[in-house]
């Protein structure tokens, strides 16, 4: 009726919204509904996330709070494909610490953020295999880009996917023939010093922050 109609004019999101739930990723507005609870009315905005078949209830007054956005524009998409070209960060720390961190980049709510994680779990087939771990976070992140990205683009999440697997791969090739060329540029400054490079100190993965 009449007050589900002011109501929904006052909230930030409207059904038929695509949002963004740091904990869940992307979720779709389906309805305000009044409910009452403990004698109370609450109008709660009800999310559906279509992957995990969950529903979510949240008051509209915890919305903020609950770190809830609306779907990123183009110019953040375009930010986060920035990220996915830019140099690999990996901090050589233990792996357990690493995952924390790249765990709570993927639950922070931030496109950019995901895409950090996305790009430094990448491997390309010429790189070594991730470790079972490594690839459930590299997953985890990637799905969530591909998902809003879908979104964005208005397109299906495979070919999201193969969208942003040809960015990534294009990246990694770049930043190997780089790292080649250096190399190969140190070892003809080295020929007539005695050096003991081995040609295999060059991988990009390995550097430190």
């Amino acid at each position: 009726g009449i007050k589900v109609e002011s109501m929904a004019k006052q909230a930030k999101f409207q059904p038929g919204d695509f949002v963004v739930y740091p904990a869940h990723g992307l979720g779709k507005v389906t309805a305000i509904e009044t409910r009452t609870v403990a004698g109370f009315e609450l109008d709660m905005l009800v999310i559906e996330f279509e992957k995990e078949k969950m529903t979510l209830r949240i008051p509209l007054t915890k919305v903020g709070a609950a770190g809830l956005r609306g779907l990123s524009s183009r110019k953040d998409m375009q930010d986060a494909m920035k990220t996915l070209k830019g140099r690999v960060r990996v901090k050589r720390t233990m792996w357990s610490r690493r995952a924390q961190e790249y765990e709570s980049k993927i639950n922070s709510g931030s496109l950019v953020q995901v895409a950090e994680v996305v790009r430094d779990l990448y491997r390309n087939a010429e790189q070594p295999d991730q470790s079972y771990s490594e690839r459930q976070i590299y997953q985890a992140a990637l799905e969530r880009l591909t998902r809003e990205l879908a979104a964005v683009d208005r397109t299906d999440e495979e070919k999201a996917q193969e969208k942003l697997e040809s960015v990534l791969s294009a990246a990694s090739t770049a930043a190997q023939a780089a790292a080649a060329e250096a190399e190969a540029a140190a070892e003809a400054d080295d020929v007539n010093s005695d050096s003991d490079s081995d040609g295999d100190d060059g991988d990009p993965k390995e550097e430190a922050a």
